[in-house]
Formats: structure tokens, sequence, C-alpha cells
């Protein structure tokens, strides 16, 4: 068997409708590239197994316990052999020469170790997330506390112009499988949230550059796993949701303490943590106390 030229690794968690979908347009663009296609399913009851065996059996599937966004991707490790990785959220739509362009500017491009194209929410609207820079305690202190996005979500570049970045995000995440061999694939640390940034991290302190490639594009139905899509709330265990909206600021912690300790005074450092924990104060008490939250 020839060795396909991309592989794609989609995490699945009770999103079965979602994950029809995206199989769906995954299916109608194979052509494009030479391809496999890898669902990793985290414990899911909603029937997405007995799903992709009846009308996907071409693709191939590993499960195990829910234990987040990064097990469950490193989870289908072995099963991949492509020379490119492609990470795909099931709350994606991919549209024509996604897949043709993207995997072309990767191999044209010795330099580049990882790149996402333009993603685009239902609305029609660019979702922010799919370029940032790197949350260093004054980007992360403008974004979230005085709300001051421009520098953290690059939005001082238009969004239709190519260009390099520090951060991708992980619902299209498309790299080289002897670089996340280099780095370790995903950190296991994390649970939810920020371990698409560490990786970003890994790959540019590996001497790589990211780049955000907007000439394709690619629908993303986002927030359904944190149950913040109303259609798709029920679906989401309460005691989920908290677990993840609270992991987003462990994630903050783990990044700061893993990348970046030691690059400021060691009181610096032990503020920055501080300040963080009276943010995971804050969002405790609204996931907790707050049901609209």
């Amino acid at each position: 068997m020839k060795r396909p030229e991309l592989s794609i690794v989609i995490l699945n968690y009770n999103t079965k409708e979602l994950l029809e979908d995206c199989l769906g347009s995954v299916r109608k663009y194979m052509d494009e590239v030479p391809m496999e296609v890898i669902v990793s399913d985290n414990s899911s009851t909603d029937g997405s197994p007995e799903m992709i065996r009846k009308k996907f059996p071409w693709v191939k599937y590993t499960e195990g316990p829910n234990g987040g966004f990064s097990r469950g991707n490193n989870r289908a490790r072995p099963l991949v052999i492509g020379e490119t990785v492609l990470f795909l959220n099931p709350d994606t739509i991919v549209r024509k020469n996604v897949f043709l362009k993207t995997v072309k500017y990767l191999k044209e491009h010795d330099d580049v170790g990882a790149l996402t194209c333009k993603l685009v929410l239902p609305n029609g609207r660019l979702d922010k997330d799919v370029r940032r820079r790197f949350p260093t305690p004054k980007i992360a202190f403008e974004h979230l506390v005085l709300g001051i996005d421009k520098n953290y979500w690059y939005e001082d570049i238009p969004e239709d112009v190519t260009h390099e970045v520090e951060a991708i995000q992980g619902a299209f995440f498309l790299t080289r499988k002897d670089i996340l061999d280099k780095v370790g694939w995903f950190d296991e640390e994390y649970f939810f949230d920020g371990e698409d940034i560490d990786l970003s991290y890994q790959i540019y302190k590996a001497g790589y550059k990211l780049i955000y490639y907007p000439e394709v594009e690619v629908t993303h139905i986002k927030g359904v796993t944190k149950g913040k899509v109303s259609e798709w709330r029920y679906k989401v265990d309460p005691r989920q949701r908290r677990k993840v909206r609270l992991a987003g600021v462990a994630s903050m912690e783990r990044f700061f303490r893993k990348n970046l300790w030691d690059s400021h005074p060691k009181a610096f450092d032990y503020f920055v943590v501080f300040g963080i924990n009276v943010f995971k104060i804050v969002r405790y008490i609204k996931v907790v106390f707050l049901s609209s939250y």
C-alpha cells in the first residue's frame, strides 16, 4: 500500500450528527490528496461508533476513555502513516481545494512546520482563534483584563492575507508527522484548551514557522463541546461543561509554568501565577453559581 500524503485525525465525543457532516465533506474531496482518515472516539454514548461503521466503513477507528483533547488525538498516533497530519474538529465542514492547497503549501515550504486555513463561523465571520499570538503575560493581560484584542488575534493584519503567526487553532492544525514525532505530539497534561497553543509553541521552538493561509476556507461550528451552542447544549453533560470551562484556566497556568517560567524575574513569575489563580477563582464562581454561564 502506498503511503498516503495526508492523515486526517478527528477526535469525537458525542457529536454524531456533526461528525457525520464533517466526514461527508471530507469524503467529497478525498481525491484531492492521497489520504487516510482516522476517528478517535472518547467513549461516546450517542451512537457515533455505529454511525461510522455503517456509513463510513473506510475510516480507521480507535476508541478509549474520555481523557480530553490531547490524549484523544494522541490515541491515533499508532495508526498514522501519512507524511502530513491534519487534526480536524468534527464540528467543521471542509470546502473545495482545502486539502489540495494546504498540503501543497506545506510541502513546498520546508521552513513551515504547521499551517491552518481560514476558519469561518456559521455567521460568515472569521473565527478569530484561528490565528493567535502566544499568551505572554502582557498579551494575556491585554486580552483578558483590558479587553484589548488587537495583538492577541492579529487584528492588525487583514484576515485575507497569508502571514506567519505564533499559534494556530486545533480545529484545523496541519503539520508533518516527523515534526510531531520530534516534539512529542500533544502534551497530555492539558485536558481541554491550550494544547494547540502549546503544540504551536513546541513547533516554533524547534525552529519552524507557523502559517495562517486564508486562500481556502473551512466552516467551523464552534463551541459545541463547551455547551455554548444552544441547539447542542442538551448533549453536553453539565458536569462535563463545568470541567471543560475550568480546564481552560488550568491550561493558562500549565502553559506559563512549562514555557515561560524563568523568562522574567522570579517575583514576577509568582505574581503571574497568583493572577492566574485569581482568574481561576472568578471562573469557578461563574461556572458553578451562575447557570447562564
